[in-house]
């Protein structure tokens, strides 16, 4: 059941248009509270990375759970939805924005987390977000492995 949306080169479920045409409508219409960029990024490792991937896919909010992800984004919402389609009046209450395969093949880096005014009504913070996700893998933002920064190369001189 699996489709090409217009989303990158990204294989989305046909099922997934709703959720990001309604992060989509979240962030134009400014219902972000926080959005927060992590420098440097966190890398969750390969062991750690497919145990967390396993649990949030458990965790549908589709099937009775809170989360609805992406190849490129985990999003969190405040209750499951009703059925596939038909999130019901459940709000999104922030999201994870995610880089497979990267900085190597199995690693996820976790670069930006944005908390929605409801999820700040409720009490979200960009690490409680984040924790919430990556506890699968015993893992918290705070204490999750960072990536090098290294210096950019010189530039070309003749």
């Amino acid at each position: 059941m699996l489709s090409e949306q217009g989303v990158g080169h990204c294989q989305l479920r046909e099922d997934v248009t709703l959720s990001d045409a309604e992060i989509f409508a979240t962030e134009v219409y400014d219902d972000v509270v926080v959005s927060e960029v992590i420098r440097p990024a966190a890398v969750v490792p390969e062991a750690s990375a497919r145990t967390i991937l396993v649990e949030l896919a458990l965790d549908d909010v589709q099937m009775g759970g809170v989360w609805l992800c992406s190849p490129s984004r985990w999003a969190r919402y405040n209750r499951p939805w009703k059925g596939p389609g038909e999130p019901e009046g459940a709000q999104l209450v922030g999201t994870i924005e995610v880089a497979y395969g990267t900085p190597s093949k199995y690693d996820i880096t976790i670069y930006r987390v944005t908390v929605t005014r409801h999820g700040e009504d409720q009490g979200w913070t960009v690490d409680g977000l984040c924790d919430d996700a990556l506890h699968h893998g015993g893992l918290q933002l705070s204490t999750c492995p960072r990536a090098d920064l290294t210096a950019p190369p010189q530039p070309f001189v003749f």
